[in-house]
């Protein structure tokens, strides 16, 4: 986590300076872009945080043992798949929900599979990438996606294996 921060404080450093080289005006609009986007998106970043701290702490050990430890197999890949295609909020629930679930010992196909799922399945957003470009696309987007996240847990647990990080 250090490590990102520092790479986050870096690169925010290098734009707040182009924007201040770009004059004052750009320099203003910019503090007012960001100050409505934190607005916006604090409480519902806030809440994702609150709910992945509840979910490690309500979420039986047993349950993520059973269903979406390393053990788990293809059921807690089919769990995670599931999950990731109704999670709302997409990856900003999502990525905080992941690390509490893998610091709880979800194990890393369930992880992966959960992941690659809230990225290219999600309900919540097809509706907006409907009216961008179509339900047509939309469809054939998400049914030419459907696999991918399996691949990902799967190729992620042959990975483990050849690797004996399992």
């Amino acid at each position: 986590m250090k490590l990102t921060a520092i790479i986050f404080v870096v690169l925010l450093t290098g734009v707040i300076f182009y924007a201040w080289l770009q004059g004052t005006e750009t320099f203003t609009l910019a503090w007012k872009n960001s100050g409505r986007q934190l607005i916006g998106f604090a409480p519902i970043l806030i809440m994702a945080v609150i709910l992945a701290a509840f979910a490690e702490t309500l979420i039986p050990k047993s349950f993520i043992e059973n269903w979406l430890s390393n053990d788990s197999g293809f059921k807690g890949i089919m769990l995670a798949w599931g999950a990731g295609i109704i999670t709302p909020g997409a990856g900003i629930v999502g990525m905080p929900l992941v690390a509490s679930l893998y610091k709880a010992g979800a194990g890393l196909p369930v992880i992966m599979t959960y992941l690659t799922s809230l990225a290219t399945l999600s309900f919540i957003k097809m509706p907006i990438e409907a009216g961008f470009y179509g339900w047509k696309i939309t469809f054939l987007r998400v049914g030419v996606s459907l696999i991918l996240p399996l691949i990902a847990g799967g190729m992620t647990h042959l990975y483990l294996m050849v690797n004996k990080l399992q």
